[in-house]
This record gives C-alpha cells, structure tokens and sequence, in this order.
C-alpha cells in the first residue's frame, strides 16, 4: 500500500514538474523553435509522410463557383451604347485535384507529377442547372476575325458567311456549354478549309478529367523553404509568351501547398498556368477560419499594374509597348491568339475607366479580391480565394465587321472595347 502511494505521489511531482518545465521551455522561447526545427527537416514530399498524402490529393473539398455576365442590351451595344451586364451565379462545381504519374527525381530531391482535375456540378450550392441561359460575347467569332483581320478577302467572306447565319456579336448558350464546350458553327465551316482547327468551343475546354502538363516540384529535401516549389512546367524552366526575362520566370508553388513556417515578412510566390504567369501575395493581416488561427495574404495592386506604375510589369504589355491600362493582363500569346484579357472580378484595382465603360460593375474589396489564408506552421492554404475575370477585347475592325457599323460611330465601344463574360471563385473549404 505504501508503495503504491509513492508511485502515485512520485508519478504527480514527475508530472507537475513536466508542466513546470513545458511552460518554461514555452515562455523561453525553446518549444517553438522546437516545433520550428522540427517542421524544416520533416516536412518532405515522400513516400509516407503526411504532407506528402495532402499534397498528393487534399483532403478537403474544393470548389469552383462561377459567375457569368449576362448581356442584357445587345441592341443598344450595337448603335454606341455602353453595355449592360447582370451578374448570375453561382453555378458552383466541386474539384477533385489528384496528383498522378508521380516519380520521384535526383534522389528524392524533386518529384514529377501531373495534376488532374476533374468538375462535378453541385446544383444544391448552385443558382441554378447548367441548363441556364447567358449571352455575351461570341468568343468564337470574335477570335475567327481576329486572326483573319489582316486579310480583307478571308475577313470579308467570314463576315457574309455570318450574316447569312445569323450570327453576330453576341451569342446566347448554356452555362454548361460555355464552359465545356459547344460545337460552332462558324468553326465548323472553316474546318473544311483549316482541319487543324476545333470546331468545338468552350471557356474550360478540354480542361475537365484533364491535365495541364508535367510538372516538377522540389520535394523540401534540401531545403524547407523549396517545398513544393515548381522547377520546371512541361519540361521548362521559364515561359516564353512575355517579352522579358523577369516576366517570364517561373517562380514559387501551383498554389496549393506553400513551405511550412511561414512569416509575415515573406512574398507568396505563385505559379499559375491559368493566368500564364508567375504571381506574389503579401501578409494582410491575421485571421481565423472555422476556428483555426492563421495569416491572410493577398495580391497587391502592383501585381497587375501598369508598366507606369511598376515597370517591371512592362514585359507582360504584348506586342511589347502595347501596354493596357492597370488591372489588366492580355493574355491572347498563351490562349491561342483568342483576344482575351484577364483581370479581377468587377475590375477591382483597375483603371477607372475600365470600371466605367460597363454598366453593372460594382468593384469590391470583401467580395473581389483574391485572398490566401494559411495557417504559419502547416503547408497547406486551409482556405484558398482565386478571383479573376474573362474579358474580351477587340480590333476596331472586327466590331465594325461584326456590328454592321463603322466603329468610328460606335462611342462605347471605341472607348474600351470591353465586353465583361465570367469571373471565378476558387475556393478550398
């Protein structure tokens, strides 16, 4: 019996000594940098490893919301009028982002892998079936008379094979067909004269069950602050679309695992196929998801500003010197000479004018901006905000083409030749 009461008593001082030591070691400052040293040297993509399972395939869901901009006054565009446009939406998709064809490279040090994505509709956090309706710009038509724009026969005759259509300007189709895809019938004509052309068209075309190439990572091996980070895309190091060094640099992670200890002071550097460029986020403020404390990032106005503004922007003005205005990015050189731009949704942090040439742009920064939220020891964004807008912009010969009217009469869209079409929330939950 007494030795049973020592055992109890001494097991109570052990532990009560434990606590004392724990708290010491806490307010000392030791624990965390512990904890710190730890994270560095365990935190590896291979085999087995926790970081590597979420990294491989997130355990939480993520989603795709989209949001379209319907036309509402195709009539009025036509005779000068700026357009009008009501935001519909969401029509929200859940993704499922699985890395496959996984191999291990330079001893560990690197890992390739595809990453597949693949969209299931989810009609319960949707405004409606992706039967719904939208009209806005005829992308298609748009990009056929762009790349014919220099020659007035191959124009000329698009244009009267249009007409005797019906086709036009805008376009009306299914929330479902404007993103995966719709036979054209413009495309399908001209593909008995061009067969490498797809008489198929779609926003996110060949982009659901699919891939967008190999990519190399670097597994933190080495060095923790290179976890995940992207070496090469598709065998390359550097993208070849923009017209300097700096610009086309392929620069941090794919956006969905960042290094583990993360300090406030440190840029986010992101790759993204989508935008066809490399991007940076910086610290906001701290925040708290569901609980769970962490740090906010968010792209700052000068990731896409004019070259005035920041002139290492310069290299995305393309051809070079033909620079838009800040909050825009033409990325036609990466889209396949389709005259697209990108920008935030609504135009936030862009010029004025912009927001001003479409009727129904509400810029705001709570609904708007693109936002990273991470927690500061773990690797992964718990809650991951990526917003941006498909616009179209078009030569003053194609509307004229196109609207039966000389653009010389068409004030609204000599002013920016801006028609809004879709903007995007991705976000992991």
């Amino acid at each position: 019996m007494l030795l049973k009461t020592c055992c109890v008593y001494g097991t109570g001082v052990f532990s009560m000594l434990m606590l004392i030591v724990g708290i010491a070691l806490v307010l000392s400052g030791v624990f965390p940098n512990l904890l710190q040293s730890f994270v560095e040297t365990e935190v590896v993509l291979k085999n087995g490893t926790d970081a590597f399972e979420a990294w491989a395939d997130p355990p939480a869901p993520i989603y795709m919301q989209f949001y379209f901009f319907n036309l509402t006054n195709p009539e009025e565009v036509l005779k000068g009028e700026r357009p009008a446009v009501v935001e519909l939406g969401p029509y929200t998709y859940r993704e499922y982002r699985p890395m496959e064809e996984v191999a291990f490279l330079e001893n560990g040090t690197k890992v390739a892998a595809v990453n597949t994505k693949t969209y299931i509709f989810q009609l319960n956090m949707s405004r409606g079936p992706e039967s719904d309706l939208i009209r806005t710009v005829n992308i298609p038509a748009v990009t056929v008379m762009e790349m014919f724009k220099d020659s007035a026969l191959e124009a000329n005759l698009i244009s009267a094979y249009m007409r005797s259509s019906g086709e036009g300007l805008f376009s009306t189709h299914t929330v479902g067909e404007l993103l995966w895809g719709y036979e054209d019938g413009l495309l399908k004509a001209l593909k008995l004269f061009r067969p490498e052309l797809d008489d198929v068209f779609g926003l996110f075309y060949k982009t659901n069950a699919s891939n967008d190439g190999q990519y190399v990572f670097f597994t933190g091996q080495q060095s923790y602050e290179d976890f995940a980070r992207v070496s090469t895309w598709n065998g390359e190091s550097s993208l070849n679309w923009w017209t300097s060094k700096e610009c086309n640099m392929i620069n941090g992670t794919n956006g969905a695992s960042f290094h583990p200890v993360i300090t406030k002071n440190e840029l986010l550097r992101i790759f993204s196929s989508e935008l066809c460029r490399s991007l940076y986020a910086v610290f906001e403020d701290d925040v708290s998801v569901k609980g769970i404390p962490g740090y906010r990032f968010i792209l700052p106005s000068e990731v896409f500003a004019n070259e005035s503004v920041n002139p290492a922007n310069a290299g995305f003005c393309v051809p070079a010197g033909n620079c838009l205005g800040s909050g825009l990015l033409n990325v036609s050189a990466c889209k396949q000479g389709a005259p697209i731009i990108m920008s935030s949704p609504h135009f936030y942090q862009a010029d004025a004018k912009y927001v001003q040439s479409v009727f129904g742009m509400k810029p705001v920064k709570e609904h708007h901006e693109t936002t990273i939220d991470v927690h500061p020891v773990g690797i992964h964004s718990f809650f991951f905000t990526f917003l941006c807008l498909t616009a179209l912009i078009m030569s003053d010969s194609v509307i004229t083409r196109l609207s039966s009217r000389s653009v010389h009469d068409n004030e609204s869209l000599r002013r920016g030749h801006l028609v809004t079409c879709l903007s995007l929330n991705y976000t992991e939950l």
